[in-house]
């Protein structure tokens, strides 16, 4: 089992944290965002200088989703002043000996969302769809059962309403078929491989101007 797993489950926590669930995912080929835990204030100053600004700075614990919604996170933080400042509020906003994630800003002009799940008939599933805040409200998803290969994944993309933004407009380039399928082929991998996670989702994962892809938010979440 992977340890992150297993200190997971002695814990009793119900997912990773964003860390540890990019660290888990990174560790089998998913291309994630670089990110340092900082415990405290001077530590985060320390994690700033190694990775440079811009940074996203965000509240990361097991259990903690949706950390838009709770205030959990800030975005485009450009010096050591906003970076404290940041820290305080993401804790102030969730808990205050919170773990707080010093985080390179992804870039990215298109954002992607992708999942693992397990259906009681199918077994594990996974998704493509458009991401972001809105991709709940949207809808826009593609769904196979695990495993899948390239042309399936195409397929998938085939099947969404705004596949002509997967497949440049505006001067962008195509989303890089093979990082695609890296992606879901990493999920799918999780899905067959790894009985203790129930779900994975990364969301949203954000495809530059050139078509390469990284995931800025990532949770998985234990069976």
């Amino acid at each position: 089992m992977d340890e992150r797993i297993l200190l997971a489950r002695e814990q009793g926590h119900p997912s990773l944290s964003e860390h540890d669930s990019k660290a888990f995912l990174s560790a089998r080929g998913f291309p994630v965002t670089r990110g340092i835990v900082a415990a405290e204030p001077a530590e985060a100053v320390s994690a700033a200088r190694a990775l440079g600004f811009p940074l996203a700075v965000k509240a990361s614990f097991p259990g903690l989703s949706h950390k838009t919604e709770v205030h959990a996170l800030r975005l485009g933080v450009r010096s050591e002043d906003e970076l404290l400042a940041a820290f305080d509020a993401v804790r102030t906003a969730t808990r205050p000996d919170a773990p707080v994630l010093v985080e390179q800003m992804a870039r990215g002009s298109r954002e992607l969302a992708m999942g693992l799940f397990r259906d009681p008939h199918f077994g594990p599933c996974v998704m493509l769809g458009l991401g972001g805040v809105f991709a709940e409200a949207l809808g826009d998803t593609a769904f196979r059962a695990a495993p899948v290969d390239r042309a399936e994944v195409a397929d998938m993309v085939e099947e969404l309403s705004g596949k002509k933004i997967l497949k440049g407009v505006r001067g962008m380039k195509p989303v890089d078929p093979e990082a695609l399928f890296t992606c879901i082929d990493v999920l799918c991998r999780v899905g067959l491989e790894e009985p203790d996670v129930a779900e994975v989702d990364a969301n949203p994962v954000l495809a530059d101007d050139e078509g390469n892809l990284v995931a800025a938010d990532a949770l998985v979440v234990l069976a």
